[in-house]
């Protein structure tokens, strides 16, 4: 079950990761019992791992933004604090989630289209 939520949902990011781990290039031709094995032993810093735990950075990299920031801070304080803006975080800039974008649309046809459109015209109208 959970090789095949993994392959369903970011098949890109499992391949890259045994590539990278494991120098497997092409999963299709293990054995899915091996396959999944291989996919629950990823590392914590996997892209698979941080995609499951909604981090986009590992560990390491988040304690470096924070001893980054730390000493920002101290800098700071020592020149003053209070007669210069404070600085940016640098961990809140990298753990932010992203403002989200316009969602692009396609359509198939015009009438696809106009189906849409009337379904969202219904929805604010009424």
């Amino acid at each position: 079950m959970i090789l095949a939520s993994i392959i369903n949902e970011c098949e890109d990011l499992l391949i890259c990761d045994l590539a990278e781990t494991y120098g497997i290039y092409d999963y299709k031709s293990l054995k899915p019992s091996f396959l999944a094995t291989l996919a629950i032993g990823l590392p914590e810093s996997s892209r698979v791992v941080r995609f499951y735990s909604k981090t986009r950075l590992t560990i390491d990299q988040m304690l470096m933004a924070l001893i980054v920031d730390g000493i920002n801070i101290g800098n700071w304080q020592r020149a003053g604090g209070k007669k210069s803006k404070k600085p940016q975080s640098f961990f809140e800039k990298l753990t932010k989630p992203e403002k989200k974008k316009d969602e692009l649309m396609s359509f198939r046809t015009a009438e696809d289209f106009e189906a849409w459109r009337n379904a969202k015209m219904e929805k604010y109208n009424g």
